[in-house]
């Protein structure tokens, strides 16, 4: 497997299409989110989520930089600081602020990608601050890619229950 190129096909393909999706926004429906249930990030912190969801992983996963303080374990976190409800989430501005915010992650990612062997892809172990199961550093990438889809899923449906003109290919081109 070529883990190289894999990942920077998917990278590529995810965050254009975030991008697309960003620019969908409307800034008046930052703070929307749906009605029902419990733990909803806003649009907002939807943006701000996708804006560290992947290059910034990548950087962690790559030179073990989390950018957590020197005097920090992440692996002594408690679970809800390590992964917070939505209402202690971060949000943006305004989108151009999100997309900005998206453009350095996604270059991130690329550059992290870049620097790192492929035999290190294939075999070194990865565990995560919030998952120490070992698996190997390729496969723990594609993950932070998939994250980042994950929420690229949810930023289009938050856009269609607004109202915003998207339709399945806006998912995938």
């Amino acid at each position: 497997m070529n883990w190289h190129a894999l990942l920077e096909n998917e990278v590529k393909d995810s965050y254009g299409i975030t991008l697309k999706l960003v620019d969908k926004v409307d800034d008046a429906a930052l703070g929307w989110k749906p009605a029902g249930g419990a733990n909803w990030m806003t649009t907002g912190q939807v943006l701000h989520h996708l804006t560290n969801a992947c290059g910034t992983c990548f950087k962690g996963f790559i030179t073990g930089d989390w950018g957590f303080p020197a005097d920090v374990d992440p692996s002594s976190m408690p679970h809800e600081e390590m992964m917070p409800p939505a209402e202690k989430l971060p949000t943006v501005a305004a989108k151009a602020e999100a997309r900005a915010m998206i453009e350095k992650d996604y270059a991130l990612a690329l550059e992290m990608l870049k620097g790192v062997s492929a035999a290190d892809l294939a075999d070194k172990p990865a565990p995560a601050p919030w998952d120490p199961t070992p698996m190997p550093l390729g496969r723990r990438l594609l993950q932070m890619v998939q994250h980042l889809t994950q929420h690229k899923g949810q930023l289009f449906y938050y856009l269609k229950l607004q109202g915003q003109p998207v339709n399945t290919m806006d998912l995938w081109s």
